[in-house]
């Protein structure tokens, strides 16, 4: 393993390009407030808007664009919400501003009820008017300038698959999109008079009618973090949910009151015994599965007897590189996938890119 350093505990490196951490646009927050200021975004001829149907957006066959449709398109559809809004309505349910890019181009979130299968995204696509065709291909998509219609196929992929291969722009597109979506989907209704709210400020806070409680887009806090020993040995384990040979650094949700710092000493502590300290912030990148905010860190093992609690963690091992390598091209051992930030964790501890995945 020559050429690959020790981690070095006063020179801990910060995760960078974090697959779903490189979103470009401007939110535009104090402006989104304004209901016609949106709803004249929505009108824009220039802006594009991304379906989000079960978790799943429309992509390029090759995985390297995300596909936009025109809001005029969605409209020609009367796209509803399960509970039957249209989307073409001011602040409607169902419809969410995403923000501007740099030529002040609007990206919006639509969501769509049903199933993939269920509707043919070349119905949407066949919507656009040449003009719109035109501006998505500057966009950097691949549509057919001259009909209206995609030059390749396309097809309904989740977040998982494509989050690694989006350019930045619409990878952060999808996560914004994926996590307003989903926000929306399980909180429409007040958790203080049970009334059904609205959405306003452009989907990114929803208002009761009732009792005027404003309600803001769940994130829920999680820690994961790498643990290394004295012998910069890396701690990984496995869930009692995944097959034989898939393990991943340890994480868990922080709780309330709790500083980060001691939720992954006590996460690590809880799963599989070991005291850990000199937990050192790495990184963060939001996973919307369904509203998570993962927290990276690196942290330093002052004890090695593993004791896994048999709940959340049925094995765990300690791996020096050499280990970790072999295992890895035996097919011994899985690792996280590439858009995860535990396969960045892992490979900055490592010392370079690590190959296969779960």
């Amino acid at each position: 393993m020559a050429g690959l350093a020790p981690l070095q505990w006063s020179t801990v490196p910060r995760l960078s390009s974090l697959a779903l951490a490189r979103a470009t646009l401007d939110r535009a927050t104090e402006r989104r407030r304004d209901p016609d200021w949106v709803a004249a975004r929505w009108a824009d001829q220039k802006a594009r808007a991304v379906p989000v149907l079960a978790g799943k957006v429309p992509v390029t066959d090759d995985l390297a664009s995300l596909v936009y449709v025109s809001p005029a398109s969605l409209d020609a559809l009367g796209a509803t919400d399960p509970a039957g809004a249209a989307v073409a309505d001011t602040d409607a349910e169902g419809r969410y501003f995403l923000g501007l890019d740099t030529d002040g181009v609007p990206y919006f979130a639509v969501a769509l009820a049903g199933a993939p299968e269920d509707l043919d995204l070349y119905v949407l696509l066949d919507g656009c008017s040449p003009e719109e065709t035109q501006s998505a291909t500057r966009n950097g998509h691949r549509m057919d300038s001259a009909g209206g219609s995609l030059a390749g196929e396309v097809r309904w992929t989740g977040l998982r698959e494509v989050g690694g291969t989006l350019p930045d722009r619409d990878a952060g597109v999808v996560v914004h999109a994926v996590a307003l979506v989903n926000w929306h989907a399980a909180h429409q209704h007040c958790a203080r008079c049970g009334e059904r709210t609205r959405p306003t400020d452009g989907g990114h806070v929803r208002r009761c009618p009732a009792c005027e409680t404003q309600h803001f887009p769940r994130t829920d806090p999680a820690i994961i973090v790498l643990v290394t020993d004295a012998d910069d040995r890396c701690l990984l384990g496995r869930q009692g949910s995944w097959p034989v040979g898939r393990f991943s650094t340890l994480a868990g949700f922080v709780e309330p009151g709790e500083p980060l710092e001691h939720a992954v000493a006590r996460e690590v502590h809880e799963e599989t015994g070991i005291h850990v300290v000199d937990a050192e912030y790495a990184g963060s990148q939001p996973w919307p599965f369904p509203s998570s905010l993962m927290l990276g860190f690196f942290a330093r093992a002052i004890s090695t007897d593993i004791r896994v609690d048999e709940e959340e963690i049925v094995e765990a091992r300690w791996l020096s590189r050499a280990e970790l390598k072999a295992a890895v091209e035996s097919g011994e051992l899985l690792l996280p996938s590439e858009v995860s930030i535990a396969r960045r964790l892992i490979e900055t501890w490592y010392g370079s890119p690590l190959s296969g995945s779960w």
